[in-house]
């Protein structure tokens, strides 16, 4: 067939041919530009979708078994506290008598060989998620997470119990490490996964432990608690090891609702009330500081993501009137609290009780403290080493419940050195700014974990990575959360811009 097409004519530009297919018909339309209002609302969209329903990225078909560490930890907890057949309300006698070896602690068989199993189960899931993701040559999306937590380790685990002044190796350290790195390199689908199996286990947790309170209340009701806002109620200990870390539990299990919530609603409202029954019936006031926090934090992502920019902006000011109305109005509370109420007068009137003296001491950690800062200063490079606050140690400094420094850095500090020091402040604002950095995408989530490990550092150790157990829950949560997000994290791609092409003009005759 002969082209009919007829040619152009003579210093005319040539058009380009123009297809006639079906193709042709189907247009993309240019986005809308938004302006100032469209831009903050657009801003705040992926907050709304990370919340709501949080997209899964590509894990390479694989689904691994790290989710299941999470509540395997749960269970094997559970079953120490069942086969132990203690009395939740002389839980202090007990530690008396085990600082003076007065009673041999033996371990029951059943739990024995259970915590071999979640042992055999941690370490093979850590290394099959270490080993498919190098093996697939995936990047590491969280390189500084994953840096900074190995210096962590090395810091505040390897290094004091090889140079400390009474060191000690074990192979349960590797357990963190191995568990530690697994999940800096966590996926979006893994993390999913981590997040709803985590939740279910922990409500499991505690739906057990109300269960045995008409068949057992002494395995989990503290009765000889007397210093709580509910003179009279018992203090639900449930199946963890102490009340105070029911709450702690019980506030990360309504987080996690929080951010996933079940399929059925009925569920989602059961799980409320269970969670919020734990938390208030623990009755510990670290716990209820932390979920007021970790749940205001919640809050202002998902409501106020855009403050900041609507702040600025002379066409939506709402935001910046009422900043100013709360401004004003704290500053008249202040005033008339001191002139009228004389706050300042009732405070010292309440520290000069019982309970007021016993709260400026922090319950007693006050001599905690003074104890572990002499060790420091006895041993400042590497410090005592890993079996500080053990049975023996503990009987010779007279204080049976002194498990551990009451205070992360203080703590950290008398087991590890200086040298623990360094890498526990590397660690930590590491952690606080990925947490900031992912807070919409995550839904507040990083930010509110963030903030209730912060908090537990005044009076706990919840960023200690001695074996596994309950206390590295939370830790290890927010650090799989983080290396979630940073996966699904949209990197930019370089454009290659082609070099511009001056064409010779054409000179005709």
């Amino acid at each position: 067939m002969t082209d009919t097409t007829a040619p152009p004519p003579r210093g005319a530009r040539a058009r380009p041919p123009v297809a006639t297919g079906p193709r042709s018909q189907a247009r993309t339309p240019a986005p809308p530009r938004p302006g100032r209002r469209g831009a903050g609302a657009a801003a705040a969209a992926p907050a709304t979708d990370a919340t709501a329903t949080p997209r899964a990225a590509d894990d390479g078909g694989r689904h691994g078994w790290l989710h299941l560490v999470f509540p395997a930890m749960l269970l094997l907890a559970a079953l120490a506290v069942l086969l132990s057949g203690r009395n939740l309300s002389e839980n202090f006698l007990d530690l008396m008598r085990e600082s003076e070896s007065l009673v041999q602690t033996t371990r029951h068989p059943v739990l024995a060989w259970t915590q071999r199993g979640v042992s055999v189960l941690l370490v093979l899931a850590s290394l099959e998620r270490i080993a498919s993701h190098f093996l697939q040559r995936r990047t590491v999306h969280a390189p500084v997470l994953t840096l900074a937590f190995l210096a962590f380790w090395l810091s505040t685990v390897a290094a004091p119990s090889v140079l400390g002044a009474v060191p000690l190796l074990s192979h349960e350290y590797l357990y963190s490490l191995l568990f530690g790195l697994a999940a800096t390199l966590t996926l979006p689908g893994d993390r999913e996964r981590i997040l709803r199996a985590s939740r279910t286990g922990l409500f499991a947790y505690m739906a057990a432990g109300i269960a045995l309170v008409p068949v057992q209340p002494e395995l989990v009701l503290d009765s000889s608690y007397m210093q709580g806002f509910l003179p009279g109620v018992p203090r639900f200990g449930g199946l963890a090891s102490h009340p105070v870390m029911m709450g702690l539990l019980a506030q990360t299990g309504l987080l996690l609702l929080w951010a996933r919530p079940f399929r059925s609603r009925g569920l989602t409202i059961a799980g409320w009330v269970v969670g919020l029954s734990v938390l208030f019936v623990a009755q510990s006031k670290t716990a209820w500081i932390a979920f007021f926090l970790s749940a205001a934090c919640m809050v202002g992502v998902r409501r106020f993501a855009g403050a900041g920019e609507r702040l600025g902006d002379t066409r939506d000011n709402s935001f910046g009137i009422l900043l100013c109305v709360a401004v004003i109005v704290a500053a008249v509370a202040v005033v008339l609290g001191t002139l009228v109420v004389d706050v300042p007068g009732m405070l010292d009137d309440f520290f000069n009780t019982a309970q007021g003296a016993q709260l400026a001491s922090m319950t007693g950690r006050d001599r905690i403290w003074v104890v572990a800062l002499e060790e420091w200063q006895a041993h400042p490079v590497f410090g005592y080493g890993p079996t500080i606050w053990d049975a023996d140690y503990r009987q010779v400094i007279g204080m049976p419940n002194a498990t551990h420094g009451h205070n992360q850095f203080v703590d950290t500090l008398a087991r590890c050195g200086i040298v623990g020091m360094v890498g526990l402040v590397a660690w930590f604002l590491t952690l606080l700014v990925l947490s900031v950095r992912h807070a919409r995408a995550s839904g507040g989530l990083s930010l509110a974990m963030f903030a209730t490990l912060a908090l537990l550092c005044v009076s706990e150790v919840p960023l200690l990575l001695s074996g596994y157990g309950t206390d590295l829950f939370t830790h290890l949560l927010l650090v799989v959360v983080l290396a979630g997000c940073a996966a699904e994290r949209p990197r930019a791609v370089p454009v290659r811009v082609a070099p511009l092409h001056t064409p010779h003009p054409t000179v005709h005759p």
